[in-house]
């Protein structure tokens, strides 16, 4: 991403830096304040930092295992894109464990945490967030699914203040298999 942006806005590696940095607290991602601030195609960038080896991303049986022990319609839903999405779980031998991937192309490129974004993304799905748990890696994208009556697990080596924040585990494996087992 600091190359994309260095490249894309004529600037050095540390500004780059800087700015990355300032999008992804000010807009949700880096990509949104590329988009709000700079009016950049979201496509190209999308397509560079996605451009990444798989091979290294360990398979995982228990995982998925335990994953498709869990009731109702699994979704993925993603700052980054459905394509990326599948080739991640396609690499994690997760693949065949759900239901629907929605992107941030699926958002109209809004971000989570835009509730907006959400909205979208529940709607496309039929999803009724009353009876449904929402996994997130970054705290902040628990908010608004605690809002709508979500129940919400941060999946983090550390867990941040908030009410929003009902479950919080550093082993997602380990955390379903208290769930399911």
């Amino acid at each position: 991403m600091r190359d994309y942006v260095a490249h894309t806005l004529g600037v050095d590696l540390a500004e780059a830096d800087r700015l990355r940095a300032h999008y992804w607290r000010t807009h949700g991602t880096t990509l949104a304040g590329l988009m709000r601030e700079h009016a950049i195609d979201p496509d190209p960038f999308l397509d560079h930092v996605h451009d990444i080896d798989f091979s290294v991303l360990p398979r995982d049986a228990t995982l998925a295992e335990r994953i498709a022990r869990l009731p109702g319609r699994r979704i993925v839903y993603t700052n980054g894109t459905a394509p990326y999405a599948a080739r991640v779980l396609e690499a994690r031998g997760l693949s065949h464990l759900f239901d629907a991937l929605y992107g941030v192309e699926h958002a109209g490129y809004q971000p989570k945490p835009d509730a907006a974004a959400f909205d979208t993304v529940f709607t496309k799905d039929r999803l009724t967030p009353r009876s449904a748990a929402m996994f997130e890696d970054e705290p902040r994208n628990l908010q608004v699914p605690h809002e709508l009556g979500m129940a919400t697990v941060l999946v983090a080596e550390t867990r941040p203040r908030g009410e929003h924040i009902h479950h919080h585990t550093r082993d997602l494996s380990d955390f379903l298999a208290q769930i399911v087992d």
